[in-house]
């Protein structure tokens, strides 16, 4: 090529120079424009989350908690008793490990062990429930028939009486489980004995708490203090209406 030949083609790489510039700002622009985009694509995104947050509506305090999640944590507290973990050596941070979830979850539901002890104890008892108020004789066949049932649930599960055994050497966490299990039992023999002396069917002059012992101090006896004397079929019948010859009006 000539010298003159490469002057001439220099003005066609000056006319393209321009051509790759406008070319750059093109694609400026359209990466701009892309951005803008995706900012715009997160907002809607955004208010569609918060718009389905209205629609639930708000989260109320209190709302109940998942039972599942309770249920894994007291099973897994059991677990951990059955491989041969005492009370004593069992923690929160080991609980909700075997349960596989968070400390907190533990801590929202229970204030702490003491109180987690308490409800896996009421997990493998027969739930309380309030005397049915039919006469004085059929409440307290009911509730010492619950009491035999514990004492046959006790015998028959290795879990239970290791559980109940392991806490009663806790006095704190026995006074716990006196104060928040057993006293609700006792206070429904209190029901059922103060409703009789209203109606006249026991003597309204005996004191309360002295007439419940009389009832509860045979059953007691047999499936605590002497767990291998039986407990057959009618023996709730048979201490209520031999106790109750000495209390009737």
């Amino acid at each position: 090529m000539t010298a003159r030949d490469g002057a001439l083609a220099a003005p066609d790489g000056a006319l393209a120079t321009p051509d790759g510039a406008t070319a750059a700002r093109d694609g400026a622009t359209a990466a701009l424009n892309g951005a803008t985009a995706a900012r715009h694509g997160a907002t809607a995104a955004r208010d569609g989350v918060s718009a389905a947050r209205d629609c639930a509506g708000p989260r109320l305090p209190g709302r109940p908690r998942s039972a599942a999640v309770g249920a894994a944590i007291i099973e897994a507290t059991l677990r951990l008793i059955e491989e041969g973990a005492t009370i004593g050596e069992l923690s929160i941070e080991g609980i909700a490990r075997e349960a596989g979830v968070g400390k907190a979850t533990v801590y929202r539901r229970w204030s702490g062990k003491d109180a987690l002890m308490i409800d896996v104890v009421r997990s493998l008892e027969e739930p309380s429930r309030p005397a049915l108020g039919v006469s004085v004789r059929d409440d307290l066949v009911t509730i010492l028939e619950r009491m035999r049932r514990r004492g046959l649930a006790k015998r028959s599960s290795a879990l239970l009486r290791t559980v109940l055994t392991q806490m009663h050497a806790n006095r704190k966490l026995w006074r716990a489980y006196e104060d928040h299990v057993i006293a609700a039992r006792r206070e429904v023999m209190y029901e059922v004995l103060r409703r009789a002396m209203a109606n006249g069917e026991i003597r309204a002059d005996l004191d309360v708490e002295l007439i419940a012992d009389l009832f509860t101090g045979p059953m007691l006896s047999r499936t605590i203090l002497h767990e291998r004397k039986a407990l057959p079929e009618g023996l709730a019948e048979n201490i209520v209406d031999t106790v109750l010859e000495g209390v009737r009006t």
